[in-house]
């Protein structure tokens, strides 16, 4: 085989990797962008319209069967929006008997977010890519809270060592950049 016709087999087969194997390596490099970043320090809350003076810290209570509670309950009417508390990006949608209908976010840091109980989820997939706001659900009853009022039950995951408590993340002033000083060139 002549040397052109071996270059363009070599150029055609790099141009099909770039184009199949593309999405899928901004995919992997992305995830570990998130896992090398840095945890916030605060939090915004992740159903819209609720104030700081709503929120209780349920976070270690006492649950049925000798549970503990992994999270914090965000009480507001059905339908309310639930929206992401970071940038990441969608590990799972989907169904589970203590969460009712769920959303798994990844995080920076490699954290875990989970939002639960939603009435419905928007229109999202697992593996795309959120902005912190971006409407994930609505609040509802799901799982095993029926016979609860609507509320979202939020956690945060580390990848190692379990459940965190949110609620200090959520009341937590967020951090102010700090004001760049001009400086005197010598």
């Amino acid at each position: 085989m002549n040397v052109a016709i071996r270059f363009a087999i070599v150029v055609a087969l790099a141009a099909a990797l770039a184009y199949f194997a593309g999405p899928w390596l901004r995919h992997v490099l992305y995830v570990g962008e998130l896992i090398a970043e840095d945890r916030p320090l605060s939090l915004p809350i992740p159903v819209r319209g609720v104030s700081l003076r709503a929120l209780r810290d349920s976070f270690g209570a006492p649950r049925a069967g000798d549970r503990k509670h992994q999270g914090i309950d965000i009480f507001a009417p059905r339908g309310t929006p639930v929206v992401s508390a970071t940038r990441g990006i969608v590990a799972r949608v989907g169904e589970n008997s203590l969460g009712g209908t769920v959303v798994w976010v990844l995080g920076p840091g490699g954290d875990r977010h989970y939002y639960a109980h939603l009435d419905s989820v928007a229109d999202i997939r697992s593996g795309q890519r959120i902005v912190t706001g971006e409407v994930l659900g609505a609040v509802g009853n799901t799982g095993n809270a029926r016979s609860t009022p609507p509320h979202l039950h939020y956690g945060i995951y580390r990848s190692a060592g379990g459940a965190i408590n949110p609620f200090p993340l959520l009341t937590q002033p967020a951090p102010r950049p700090r004001p760049e000083v001009a400086r005197e060139d010598d």
